[in-house]
């Protein structure tokens, strides 16, 4: 890393100054006067110590730019002689600019970096809050419940029994749930992780979310459309896989009223889009502009029966990581769709089929042929380059 920002350095050196010789030379043959001559390397020098990293650069760029200056631009031409008066001063002044503006350039630079560093401690003391409290609930009830069953099994009916291993059942499935989460923020959080994509079927990534979607939600209908084709989509499928999970229960949790759920899959041109789209309660406007900072502003702003809200920012970084964009539009009262745009480079059209894949009573061999620009077509309008 290091090294590679240092090539860089040097190459935005040597480029600002071959530019500013340029000009001057430019410059020496369309006019007679020399004074434009030390000002454009004395900027040179101002714009390399702002853009590099460190003092030698600039000081060096400075010492090269007098040496320029007296060489080339200054009588006798191509000839050195740091005698005059104009050498000596042009010397000092570039050497001041380039001192003073790395100095501020460091001083800006490290005031960022704490600024960075008490951000993410701040976000961290938030997220290390909200799990401590959301934690504690769960656990709670799962000690609460097996200490019942264990103290008490003689004595409880078999209702009441399985209502309590039912129970348990339900927290323990809801801290998975949250590890999940958490163990996929650690996975795309850190600059150096890269998300390893590699060519997934869609039939069997949407195969595996239905399946595990129908396991915590049975009774939740979902209608999925996807293209007809043969696709494979270059991804990390576990982390897709989360997205979309989370996308569904999000749905179940906090879409009220909700009567029907689409997860819809179509190609349109070199991406892959996803959709989950429901008719319930939708957004309010005053919750859209900061729903996908919810996690980082600690426990006030979750709901404490279902989690951190850790759901919306991991699905995005999620999205970002493959390269994609996740973009969600919602209005109150009228349902909210969240769409995933992942790259994917098509080699043939090709008809959207509707598997009609219902939890309560399997599949339902409704066909339906779709244009697959139609569920995209809003999106790609607004969003899309």
């Amino acid at each position: 890393m290091k090294n590679r920002q240092r090539q860089k350095d040097i190459l935005f050196s040597i480029l600002i100054f071959c530019s500013a010789f340029a000009v001057n030379l430019l410059i020496q043959k369309l006019f007679t006067t020399q004074t434009l001559v030390p000002m454009i390397f004395v900027f040179g020098v101002f714009l390399i110590s702002l853009k590099t990293h460190g003092y030698c650069y600039g000081i060096i760029s400075a010492i090269v730019s007098v040496f320029a200056v007296n060489f080339a631009f200054t009588y006798p031409y191509y000839a050195f002689d740091f005698f005059v008066e104009e050498s000596i001063l042009s010397a000092v002044i570039m050497l001041v600019v380039a001192i003073s503006t790395s100095t501020l350039n460091i001083r800006i630079r490290d005031q960022e970096k704490l600024r960075s560093e008490n951000e993410k401690e701040r976000m961290r003391g938030n997220l290390l809050r909200a799990i401590s409290h959301d934690l504690r609930t769960p656990l709670t009830s799962i000690y609460g419940s097996s200490s019942t069953l264990i103290s008490k099994y003689d004595a409880l009916p078999k209702e009441q029994q399985l209502k309590l291993l039912g129970e348990i059942q339900e927290d323990s499935e809801w801290l998975i749930r949250m590890v999940e989460n958490l163990l996929s923020v650690t996975r795309i959080d850190g600059a150096k992780v890269e998300v390893v994509k590699t060519p997934i079927v869609l039939d069997e990534l949407i195969d595996s979310v239905l399946m595990k979607f129908s396991k915590k939600h049975p009774n939740q209908k979902v209608i999925t459309q996807i293209p007809d084709e043969f696709v494979d989509i270059p991804m990390d499928s576990l982390l897709i896989e989360q997205v979309l999970l989370n996308l569904l229960e999000n749905a179940v949790f906090h879409a009220k009223g909700m009567t029907e759920l689409t997860l819809s899959v179509s190609l349109v041109g070199d991406k892959a889009v996803f959709e989950v789209a429901d008719n319930g309660c939708g957004i309010p406007a005053e919750r859209m502009a900061t729903l996908f900072d919810r996690w980082a502003e600690g426990l006030e702003a979750a709901p404490a029966a279902y989690g951190m809200g850790l759901g919306l920012p991991i699905c995005r970084r999620i999205a970002e990581g493959h390269g994609g964009r996740l973009l969600l539009e919602s209005r109150e009262g009228q349902g909210t769709l969240v769409t995933v745009a992942l790259p994917h480079v098509r080699k043939d059209g090709g008809q959207v089929r509707d598997t009609g894949y219902d939890y309560a009573g399997g599949f339902s061999h409704v066909m339906m042929e779709l244009s697959d620009a139609l569920p995209y077509q809003a999106f790609a309008a607004k969003h899309m380059d």
